[in-house]
């Protein structure tokens, strides 16, 4: 059975509208052309994020996310994305774009990368952000400013 779930890792973190925003993210899924098998998403602090980082890829920075993808079937997503709640709040604030906003651009972000979609290059991040907005046009639930 096709599953999204959301945990939480060292911080205590509440979700709003989690059906809602599982059925988005089983969209744009869908719209990519993809099946869902298992999606995780892990909230976390930027230190638990930051030790992900350095142990698993060797980076000694802070960042908003990091995704695994798990997949074994093309086509088909299964993985785990890592979001820092600390991260969200301050580029919420230093884009000026509201934490539901903010928080909703790195999970649609997540579910692109694990629908191929890179963000390494200038042209390849474009598309990143293309895509992002693209289906943040889509949700059909209150998103605050």
């Amino acid at each position: 059975m096709p599953s999204i779930n959301f945990f939480e890792e060292d911080i205590r973190f509440k979700l709003k509208d989690k059906t809602k925003v599982k059925d988005w993210v089983k969209a744009t899924i869908t719209a990519e052309g993809y099946k869902l098998q298992e999606l995780n998403y892990i909230f976390c602090s930027d230190q638990y994020l930051l030790s992900i980082n350095q142990q698993y890829l060797d980076h000694d920075t802070y960042t908003d996310i990091i995704t695994f993808d798990n997949s074994e079937k093309d086509k088909v997503i299964t993985g785990d994305i890592f979001i820092s709640i600390e991260r969200i709040r301050e580029n919420a604030k230093k884009f000026n774009s509201g934490e539901l906003n903010e928080l909703h651009r790195v999970i649609i972000h997540g579910a692109l990368h694990l629908l191929g979609y890179k963000d390494k290059t200038a042209e390849s991040k474009q598309l990143m952000t293309n895509k992002e907005d693209q289906y943040l046009g889509i949700r059909n639930f209150t998103q605050s400013r």
